[in-house]
């Protein structure tokens, strides 16, 4: 496993310059299911940071959470890939005018990039120039950060990623390019320890200045609720995909009814399995059992989490390599007092801990995971003793208010040719 980062603490935060004016680079905002950014972004306006939001593409989910109401950073899409090929051209042109260094590495930019990519990191970098921006932060270690890592280089200010999933662990990830980001980011978020590891352990000291923060929750929104009375209900949220391991559950439902037992399930989310998904819970005589009502909004999926019994998240190893950081979901569930069954797949087995903060079973064991889920409709003593602890860990490891003020000290980092230099 790798060496633990060396933290940025108060004392280095001294010595360090005030944040300046950050832009938050997104693929697409708003996003229905990265409820984390918006989260995290609440949390930096409620301290005050000075962030703009830049988007590469524009929303088209459809459906919004009610919070986004609550956000005042401004929002900037960039140039849009639609426009003919002439246009862009005409575009990159002006922004070359305010950009001394841009036709040096205009090649090497649209080899790391592809040539839409490559116009909305030239039109970034003009305007980080012109409104103030110090630094940009983006989420995701794939496009977004390509296109901030291009503009920071042109604009000459510096920039730092969170990584989370599907961006470095699938099959897909140039890890040659990956390594490039990290070498060149002044700070590195991963959101749980075991990205952390697999960063340091893949990467070395490429993967020095990466800091193991998780995603937080904002904890006014997530009231506990004492699991002892719930209702014979199994809810889970998640995209329709394979790492998600919602066909085992669905084979785990059919073990508890071939038992005889009544009760009922919710799977909350959608994604490119609904309809694989939906024919095997129909192919079991399990219509009137599984609901499946898509995608809903936060208030919505905390209202059936909190009334649920149990939270199952069978996560596997996808076999495209895919598979999840931390769901952000399991931690809403913990903190509704909602007990979580996990699989010991990467940052699960972080905030899951067996019969403490929530049941574990292996990957890919529908029985084993329908035992699990008979034991928490049969033990309701287990329910409370398993949501207590989960609870009071999430209010310890994982409020915004502590997690956002994390990230927010790597907007500070020196950058990595200053970090060479006073090594």
């Amino acid at each position: 496993m790798g060496n633990t980062p060396t933290p940025i603490t108060t004392e280095t935060l001294a010595t360090l310059p005030a944040p300046g004016r950050i832009g938050y680079v997104l693929k697409m905002y708003p996003r229905f299911s990265e409820t984390f950014i918006l989260t995290e972004l609440l949390s930096h306006q409620a301290a005050g940071l000075d962030i703009e939001v830049f988007s590469l593409r524009y929303p088209i989910d459809g459906r919004f959470h009610a919070e986004l109401a609550e956000m005042g950073y401004p929002v900037t899409y960039l140039i849009d890939h639609h426009r003919l090929a002439r246009e862009r051209w005409e575009a990159l042109q002006e922004y070359a005018r305010h950009l001394p260094t841009l036709k040096d590495h205009l090649d090497d930019f649209l080899q790391t990039l592809g040539f839409g990519d490559a116009v909305q990191a030239a039109e970034l970098a003009v305007m980080a120039k012109k409104r103030g921006i110090t630094h940009l932060h983006a989420h995701f270690a794939s496009i977004s950060t390509s296109v901030a890592r291009v503009a920071a280089q042109l604009a000459g200010i510096t920039y730092s990623f969170t990584a989370h999933a599907k961006d470095i662990f699938h099959e897909e990830v140039d890890n040659d390019d990956l390594r490039r980001k990290l070498e060149g980011a002044n700070a590195v978020v991963a959101i749980s320890q075991f990205n952390d590891d697999y960063l340091r352990d893949t990467f070395g000291e490429s993967a020095a200045n990466v800091h193991m923060i998780h995603n937080g929750l904002d904890l006014r929104k997530f009231p506990y609720q004492a699991p002892e009375k719930r209702q014979p209900v199994f809810a889970t949220v998640g995209r329709l995909v394979e790492k998600k391991g919602f066909d085992d559950l669905i084979d785990a439902v059919k073990i508890l009814v071939d038992e005889g037992r009544t009760f009922t399930v919710e799977i909350v989310g959608t994604g490119p399995l609904t309809k694989q998904l939906k024919e095997h819970r129909d192919r079991l005589g399990l219509t009137d059992i599984i609901r499946m009502p898509g995608a809903l909004p936060q208030h919505e999926v905390a209202s059936i989490v909190s009334q649920a019994a149990c939270f199952p998240c069978p996560c596997v190893l996808g076999s495209d390599g895919n598979r999840d950081g931390l769901p952000t979901v399991v931690l809403e569930a913990m903190a509704l007092g909602t007990p979580v069954i996990g699989t010991p797949v990467t940052g699960l087995p972080e905030v899951v801990r067996d019969d403490d903060t929530g049941l574990m079973v292996p990957e890919h064991d529908p029985a084993a995971l329908a035992r699990a889920m008979a034991r928490l409709l049969d033990e309701p003593d287990l329910r409370v003793r398993l949501a207590g602890n989960a609870r009071k860990l999430i209010e310890a490891e994982f409020d915004t208010v502590t997690q956002a003020a994390e990230v927010a000290l790597c907007f500070r980092a020196p950058a990595p040719a200053q970090r060479s230099a006073s090594a």
